[in-house]
């Protein structure tokens, strides 16, 4: 089952309204854990998010692709990355990225997201 993460530099206004789609499950990196991820290494917030099976949304393609690469050759599994291009959808797009991780979830949201990477389309 698809569970969002989104790290802390996505609006909360995304979290707002994918809340509103009742049978989805998000957390915003800033309430998850009391926030206690927050300014952590990657590495820490992916190995969390594993273990309480939640997908990562981030716009980041700077620190976490190696990651996962140094994670798969470790034979590490993350509990699954969504990728955002600021170019597809931007960042200020509030309600294209809500319209797009939700529609993603109709598609997909019954899948095993277990170390499954994919980037997000409009």
């Amino acid at each position: 089952m698809l569970k969002l993460l989104l790290d802390e530099y996505i609006s909360p206004e995304v979290a707002d309204g994918l809340r509103r789609n009742r049978s989805l499950v998000v957390y915003w990196m800033a309430e998850w854990e009391n926030g206690n991820f927050l300014g952590q290494e990657d590495s820490a917030c992916l190995l969390e998010a594993a273990t309480e099976r939640l997908t990562l949304v981030t716009y980041d393609r700077r620190t976490i692709p190696p990651l996962l690469k140094t994670w798969a050759e470790e034979g590490r599994k993350p509990g699954g990355v969504i990728f955002v291009d600021e170019k597809t959808i931007s960042p200020a797009d509030i309600g294209g990225l809500v319209r797009a991780l939700i529609q993603l979830f109709k598609e997909t949201g019954r899948w095993d997201w277990t170390d499954r990477v994919c980037f997000l389309r409009r």
